[in-house]
């Protein structure tokens, strides 16, 4: 693994972040558990350094003071979900979309369950904002950080910010 390679934990209200990358990018954002990710990657060294203006984004997002990151990001994907990871950038701050929507908007209708698959496969939670989909019903369903997670993020964004408790550790 990359000498470069570096980690930082930062807690959050919904549990401790895992943040991975290098001083020039992020790879990875993951919350603790999460199901597509399987720990921080050997020989990752501790920096809070390498991570302080998305460590300051996350805050002001928790904050209730951001709405966009402004990262830079280096995400190792085929490039169908890369169309879906852009796709999910677009999706406002408050606003859900389905799966399907999702797929209509990366121009395969047809595809709401490969789109689905790579919502899921998103590695970077929250600053690609995977959160914001849901299915045709309205129901909460597959987040890699789990529903839980997924729900607080979205009453958060949908401003219910004075009844929502923190997510214990």
């Amino acid at each position: 693994m990359s000498k470069n390679l570096c980690y930082t934990e930062l807690k959050s209200p919904i549990g401790p972040i895992f943040i991975e990358g290098t001083e020039d990018a992020v790879t990875g954002l993951h919350l603790a558990g999460h199901k597509h990710w399987n720990g921080l990657k050997e020989g990752s060294r501790p920096s809070d350094a390498a991570f302080a203006e998305v460590r300051a984004q996350l805050d002001q997002y928790f904050a209730g003071d951001r709405r966009e990151f402004e990262v830079s990001l280096k995400l190792a994907g085929t490039p169908f979900q890369d169309r879906v990871w852009q796709a999910l950038c677009a999706i406002p701050y408050g606003e859900t979309i389905t799966y399907g929507e999702l797929a209509c908007r990366v121009g395969v209708p047809s595809a709401s369950r490969a789109v689905g698959a790579a919502n899921g496969r998103n590695p970077v939670s929250i600053l690609v904002p995977c959160h914001r989909v849901v299915a045709t019903n309205g129901k909460l369903t597959g987040y890699g950080g789990g529903l839980e997670a997924k729900r607080w993020l979205l009453d958060w964004e949908g401003g219910q910010k004075s009844l929502l408790p923190r997510i214990t550790d």
